[in-house]
C-alpha cells in the first residue's frame, strides 16, 4: 500500500468525470487499498474518491466510523429526506461549509471482489456517500455550499 497525493483546490483535474470500471481485478483492489490508506493517513478523512487522488476511475472509499466500505462504479438508487449538514473535503483543506443532502440514500456498487452490494445509509453516511459519488462526476463540495463556517 502506499499515500498518495491528494488534488487540492482549484486543480482541474477535480472538475473531470470518472470512467466506469470494466473488471475489478488486482489493479483496482490495489488504488482502492492506497485509497484507504490515504484517507486513514489524513485529519478528519471519512471518504475519499478515486478522482482526488488522480485517478479517473469510479472508485469510493468511506468510513464515518461504522465501518469500512470500498465502492466500485458507485451509484445513488434513491435519496430519501434531507438534512442540512457541515461538510469538509480533504481537497479543500480548512474550508468547512453547510449544504443540504438527502438523509437517507440507497447506493448500488459492487465491492472490492466484484460483488454487487445494495447499501443504505442514513445521516453522516449518506452525506459521505453523496459527497464522494459527486466527486465522480466533476462536482466538487464548493458548489453545493450555501453558508461557509470560519
Amino acid at each position: 500500500m502506499a499515500l498518495r497525493k491528494i488534488k487540492q483546490f482549484d486543480d482541474v483535474f477535480l472538475s473531470k468525470v470518472s470512467k466506469p470500471i470494466e473488471e475489478v481485478d488486482d489493479r483496482i483492489r490495489e488504488i482502492l487499498d492506497d485509497m484507504v490508506e490515504t484517507m486513514y493517513h489524513e485529519p478528519n478523512g471519512g471518504g475519499l474518491a478515486a478522482v482526488q487522488v488522480g485517478i479517473l476511475k469510479r472508485l469510493v472509499v468511506a468510513d464515518m466510523g461504522t465501518g469500512l466500505y470500498k465502492l466500485v462504479n458507485p451509484v445513488i438508487v434513491e435519496k430519501i429526506g434531507e438534512q442540512t449538514v457541515v461538510e469538509g473535503c480533504l481537497s479543500y483543506p480548512g474550508v468547512w461549509g453547510r449544504v443540504k443532502r438527502p438523509l437517507k440514500v440507497v447506493v448500488e456498487a459492487l465491492d472490492e471482489y466484484g460483488k454487487p452490494q445494495r447499501i443504505e445509509a442514513v445521516g453522516a453516511l449518506a452525506k459521505c456517500f453523496c459527497h464522494e459519488i459527486d466527486h465522480l462526476d466533476g462536482i466538487v463540495f464548493k458548489e453545493k455550499v450555501f453558508e461557509y463556517i470560519d
